[in-house]
């Protein structure tokens, strides 16, 4: 009686389709995440809503921009500077750009040596990966005060639109946050690797069980789409 309720066609025709289906399927499986820790669920969780936001504001700049009446300021002169008396334009976003997806392929190599149990190379690299973050936060500094000492402010603009301002500083200040708070996660799980604590099980944040050296790949997915975001930025912000 079973099987025949089972392959009863009135009964599967009766099945949800589209979306309902495909969410149906998901939730009655009992495997799809049931070796996926915490950490890393929670992670990908905290990406999925960064990304709305940051979405969010990228389309708000897009609203801004298109709807403006008034002539919005050419970014390759607006970003400019002048070396040994050439106007080079973008040429501190663009060493901003290398410095940060560079930073991506010293995380990737810390999270490949993570899993190898190679203490001294994860944290040689994951300290590489941080020092590259605090010089792109540190030319985004230059980079901000340059443009307030030329008279920039989120209400206002001398070369045109008011928007831009408020655009400029609410997108690369939430972001450069991003990359802030990065840095300073980075210097502390690889202070952690350092000194052994996933290898003789030292209590603490991020150490609790011994061999975990899976927060340093979690420490990767954020970094990995810290870098992810910069390239829309960079895109839609600096080029368009």
């Amino acid at each position: 009686m079973a099987e025949t309720a089972l392959t009863n066609p009135e009964e599967s025709a009766a099945r949800a389709t589209g979306w309902q289906g495909i969410a149906d399927d998901w939730s009655s499986d009992q495997r799809a995440f049931k070796n996926v820790s915490w950490g890393k669920a929670m992670m990908w969780i905290f990406l999925l809503s960064d990304t709305f936001i940051f979405s969010c504001f990228l389309l708000s700049y897009m609203t801004a921009r298109m709807s403006t009446t008034v002539p919005w300021p050419n970014p390759s002169e607006v970003f400019a500077l002048t070396i040994g008396g050439h106007h080079i334009p973008l040429i501190l976003i663009a060493i901003m750009t290398f410095v940060l997806i560079s930073s991506s392929g010293t995380m990737a190599m810390a999270v490949n040596f993570g899993y190898r149990r190679d203490r001294t190379k994860t944290a040689v690299l994951m300290l590489v990966t941080a020092a590259l973050g605090a010089t792109f936060v540190g030319m985004q500094a230059f980079e901000w005060t340059k443009l307030i000492m030329e008279g920039v402010r989120p209400w206002e603009n001398p070369w045109g639109a008011p928007q831009f301002g408020a655009s400029f500083f609410m997108i690369t200040g939430f972001h450069g946050t991003h990359v802030t708070f990065g840095v300073i996660f980075l210097v502390a799980i690889a202070r952690k690797v350092w000194r052994g604590d996933f290898d003789v099980e030292r209590r603490g944040f991020f150490t609790s069980r011994k061999g975990q050296y899976e927060i340093v790949e979690i420490m990767g997915l954020y970094w990995h789409f810290v870098d992810l975001v910069w390239v829309f930025i960079f895109a839609f912000f600096y080029l368009w």
